[in-house]
């Protein structure tokens, strides 16, 4: 069935707002509409340039898979943005020919050979010049930068590890950018560990396993996101296993990230650990307060905004956990200035980004995601980091689920990033945390009560 670019965007938003939360889906993807469809390229329109960047910088990649996973096929989707000249295109699941060459790579369902064209799926924004390398990022960035200066004769692999939104992706494409500035020619991709295994699911599917791992094998630089996502997928950890061997025995570059160290993914091969560990492991962590407040000042300035020094340090203060944090408060406080139409003074600041950033001063800690998981296994009598081992029994099973539910209602946390906060899990497991704690506290007062004292605490300053 043919469907129209309405129609398609419409199975996109739908896809995508259980990816996130409802108030980012509210803010950002439920207003673009679609503008027109192609057989190459699905084009959906912003209202601003400014929001049609912060679309393509923060969502891009998962529309581009929410358009394949409805149609079945690659699709490339853009944005036009209302005072841009011209669309933003997305990452897509396209692919570069290697050096000057044109290789054929057969369309899923052709049966034939369609040539498609390669280009990395890197963002244009992640950059060695806009990342701020503060005291925790050092290590990290020196490290990146040696690997971008001498592929594959320093660090190979490269494995960065650490929590959500610290800057691992930022870092990963800033070296792509870095080598294909140096020489185009080079042949570098950029995939998330989900992508990866679609894609051998794929070519298994179609008969297309010599195309796919000829893809991967004959990279200058391979770029692989989120890798503890391959946690007991065995085909595609086997799969992997050889395509490290084949790029590190013709020494081409490798970098990985992931959430935890190696040693920290038991869900993987041991063969798998060893290789990651031969090369160097460099912890990114959260950024302390003087960079926060450089990020924050580095953000005001590449966007071309005016925040007052008191409203900067007013985020830095409270946004502790990540720079994704910090860029979200900057972007809710940008956004209730326009619809308000107030300047942005700390007054607002502090009305427009309540709840948010938790409260000010002496009044309490910030509310977070770790503030809730250590209530929630005090509580409960059990260790915090239990609550992101892969134990199922029934004393980590019931704490795991209300953290998981007070996360989700307390700060609005995407499927996904819960996910992440519990050992990798995926946002099918998370949405049954969900259902099954509202299901419990229906029907056992008992429960119920458990989880509203855990509310109440969180809600009573410390």
């Amino acid at each position: 069935m043919e469907l129209t670019a309405e129609e398609l965007w419409s199975k996109i938003q739908e896809i995508a707002r259980a990816s996130v939360s409802e108030q980012s889906f509210r803010t950002w993807l439920e207003a673009p509409t679609a503008a027109s469809l192609s057989n190459d390229a699905l084009t959906i329109k912003a209202g601003s340039r400014f929001h049609g960047e912060w679309i393509e910088d923060k969502y891009g990649p998962l529309l581009s898979q929410c358009a394949h996973r409805v149609l079945g096929r690659p699709l490339a989707v853009c944005v036009i943005a209302g005072d841009a000249p011209g669309p933003i295109p997305f990452p897509e699941y396209e692919y570069e020919p290697p050096r000057n060459e044109r290789p054929v790579v057969p369309t899923p369902g052709s049966g034939g050979a369609d040539p498609l064209p390669f280009r990395p799926q890197l963002n244009d924004r992640y950059t060695f010049d806009r990342f701020v390398v503060g005291l925790n990022t050092q290590l990290a960035a020196a490290a990146c930068r040696a690997v971008a200066q001498k592929p594959a004769r320093m660090y190979n692999p490269l494995f960065l590890y650490g929590g959500v939104g610290l800057g691992k992706t930022h870092l990963m494409h800033a070296i792509g950018h870095e080598l294909l500035s140096d020489d185009p020619g080079r042949r570098v991709a950029y995939v998330s560990s989900e992508q990866f295994t679609n894609e051998l699911v794929g070519s298994i599917q179609n008969g297309q396993m010599a195309g796919f791992r000829r893809k991967y094998r004959e990279m200058d630089l391979l770029l692989v996101d989120d890798i503890h996502f391959l946690e007991g997928k065995e085909r595609t950890q086997e799969e992997f296993f050889h395509t490290f061997n084949a790029l590190y025995d013709a020494q081409k570059q490798i970098i990985l990230t992931s959430d935890r160290p190696p040693k920290d993914l038991p869900g993987l091969e041991n063969r798998l650990i060893s290789r990651f560990e031969w090369g160097l492991v460099v912890d990114v962590k959260a950024p302390e307060y003087e960079t926060r407040m450089a990020i924050l000042r580095k953000k005001a300035s590449d966007d071309g905004l005016t925040l007052d020094s008191e409203v900067i340090d007013y985020i830095a203060h409270h946004c502790k956990s990540s720079v994704r944090e910090l860029e979200g408060a900057v972007i809710k406080l940008l956004a209730y200035s326009s619809l308000t139409h107030q300047e942005i003074t700390l007054s607002l600041a502090e009305t427009a980004l309540k709840g948010v950033l938790g409260r000010k001063g002496d009044e309490g800690p910030v509310l977070s995601p770790e503030r809730i998981r250590e209530m929630v296994a005090r509580r409960w009598r059990v260790r915090p980091e239990a609550l992101a081992s892969k134990r199922r029994t029934k004393d980590l099973t019931v704490p795991r689920q209300v953290a998981m539910f007070l996360i989700k209602e307390k700060l609005g946390t995407s499927l996904v990033q819960i996910g992440e906060l519990f050992g990798g899990r995926d946002h099918s497991t998370v949405i049954h945390s969900l259902r099954r704690v509202e299901e419990e506290m229906a029907k056992d007062p008992e429960f119920k009560r458990q989880v509203d004292d855990a509310r109440s605490e969180l809600d009573t300053p410390s």
